[in-house]
């Protein structure tokens, strides 16, 4: 099997390969941080955009998937501006020792359950709010759950912040499904949710929309599929799959894909844009990129032909994000950047996040 490092595919020779190891693993594994670091640093337009914002910035469901990185872009972004502005994350930090990381870099954090009204009223009111809590994975069987989460609790968050500017983290999984040939859809396409998942992420919009009507608060409808980081995104489940000689299935033929980075940057630069009513926002990259074309990357870049099942679809879950690309630019991270990224740091086992996406799936069961 050839081994991908620094770019070349190397020959199976096993004592050649342990050499390599040995001699540029640690210089290998620094060069990918560092590679990774430079693709998290705030724009030049993201420091600008948080110069003029006022007010503080509070983040609600700050220990999930995006949480901390969107937390961390956020401090970095005020340093660099060099002005004085609170970042305070919220959540119930259940992952050992996160809470303690983000104390050190300077953002401020409280615990709290968001569904406990009492602890959901004694947050400060502050000028700026991202809400990033919500449920998805273990849908079936825990519905209740996922409607309390995702369309009970904007309700209450909606009222306790209706004085500040808010972006409401949503999803793609609204829309019905499209032609891979039709660009994806658009804000303006009627939405049609499959399953409990995607219901109730349609419950949270329209409750955030009739308190914005209600009490004239400024949201944005920040409508996202599918963020990749390292540790976790579509990108990374096709090249592990790759990698381990798994079957792709292809029933799902054709995603959208947008870096976390750029994900994050956009959430933020977007508080300034909330309105009244809601604006709705596609946040994803430009391209409706064939799940079969990216496998095919990973498989040259490991040496692996990838295995797949299933038949492409005529339709997929796409959205067209041309009003973000109108309001903030293109991603700065690119696809095939994105792939060579990931085809490393799983060859380097870099850590990651055992959540699934399940892009794949076509009934709305999650």
């Amino acid at each position: 099997m050839n081994k991908f490092i620094f770019g070349h595919l190397i020959p199976p020779c096993e004592k050649v390969f342990r050499f390599i190891r040995f001699n540029v693993n640690n210089i290998f594994l620094e060069k990918i941080g560092e590679i990774y670091q430079k693709l998290l640093r705030p724009s030049s337009e993201l420091i600008a955009d948080i110069s003029s914002l006022d007010g503080d910035i509070l983040i609600l469901g700050a220990g999930g998937k995006m949480g901390p990185a969107l937390a961390r872009k956020a401090k970095q972004a005020i340093d660099a501006a060099g002005i004085n502005k609170k970042v305070i994350g919220v959540a119930r930090f259940s992952e050992a020792g996160l809470e303690k990381e983000l104390n050190r870099e300077g953002i401020e954090t409280l615990r709290a359950d968001l569904l406990r009204d009492d602890q959901l009223q004694a947050l400060p009111t502050v000028k700026n709010v991202l809400y990033l809590a919500g449920t998805k994975f273990g849908t079936q069987g825990n519905e209740s759950f996922t409607w309390a989460m995702n369309a009970y609790l904007p309700g209450r968050v909606a009222e306790k912040f209706k004085d500040s500017r808010i972006v409401v983290f949503s999803t793609g999984n609204v829309y019905p499904f499209v032609s891979v040939k039709s660009g994806g859809a658009h804000e303006s396409i009627q939405p049609e949710p499959l399953g409990d998942y995607g219901q109730s992420c349609l419950g949270r919009e329209r409750l955030f929309q009739y308190f914005s009507i209600l009490h004239r608060t400024p949201i944005l409808i920040y409508r996202l599929n599918y963020a990749n980081d390292v540790s976790y995104g579509v990108l990374l489940e096709i090249g592990k799959s790759v990698k381990s000689r798994k079957p792709i299935d292809l029933n799902m033929g054709h995603v959208n894909v947008i870096w976390q980075g750029d994900a994050n940057e956009i959430a933020l630069r977007a508080l300034p844009h909330c309105a009244v009513p809601c604006k709705l926002l596609n946040v994803t990259g430009p391209e409706t990129a064939s799940v079969r074309w990216i496998a095919n990357e990973f498989g040259s870049l490991f040496g692996e032909p990838p295995i797949f099942t299933g038949e492409e679809q005529d339709t997929a879950l796409l959205s067209n994000a041309a009003e973000c690309f109108r309001l903030f630019g293109y991603p700065r991270v690119g696809l095939k950047q994105m792939i060579g990224l990931l085809a490393r740091w799983i060859e380097e086992g870099g850590k990651t996040i055992n959540k699934e996406t399940h892009f794949q799936e076509r009934k709305g069961k999650f």
